[in-house]
């Protein structure tokens, strides 16, 4: 399944398609328990048409996206040059969100995006690529083990005062 997959760099036409798949895998990650007012904001915030438009237009960030006939199926955002404090290289990239539409997992289309990934960020300059995981998560837990990334630490993410857990993955390239 996962050779009939394409990949290509995300344009501002892509925006839409990208704000639904991103609502989608959002909600089924994170509003485990229903939706709540907080977790509303924040879906609206990064996955709005406006939202994602916003994201691309930021230099620093890039769109890997993951097509099947002509139809999205999963994409990887990164922001290059992101540091943090538990990394000990500064040259490093952040995996922000790696997303695959649930009809679509299972089937190599995530392990193969992240290496498009990996193979991405290179001419960058970058020699570690970072990312946050939440640790209800734990198929993305597992997934990053897998695929060679490092378990370093913990982190926290906070909106509409509330704070989540996650670790911190990272991986030293060649």
């Amino acid at each position: 399944m996962s050779s009939d997959v394409s990949f290509r760099l995300a344009t501002e036409e892509d925006a839409l398609c990208i704000g639904a798949l991103g609502t989608q895998v959002w909600l089924d990650t994170y509003a485990t328990g229903g939706i709540r007012p907080s977790l509303a904001r924040e879906v609206i915030k990064h996955f709005s048409l406006d939202g994602v438009a916003s994201t691309l237009a930021k230099p620093d960030t890039a769109l890997l996206l993951a097509e099947r006939q002509d139809h999205l199926v999963a994409f990887a955002q990164l922001r290059y040059d992101a540091e943090h404090s538990v990394l000990p290289d500064r040259s490093a990239v952040e995996l922000e969100r790696l997303y695959v539409q649930e009809a679509f997992t299972g089937r190599g289309i995530g392990k193969r995006l992240l290496l498009e990934v990996e193979t991405l960020v290179g001419p960058h300059g970058a020699n570690t690529i970072w990312l946050n995981a939440w640790v209800g998560n734990r198929r993305a837990l597992g997934f990053y083990t897998a695929q060679g990334y490092e378990d370093i630490g913990s982190d926290w993410y906070s909106f509409d005062g509330e704070s989540h857990e996650n670790r911190v993955f990272a991986k030293r390239l060649d």
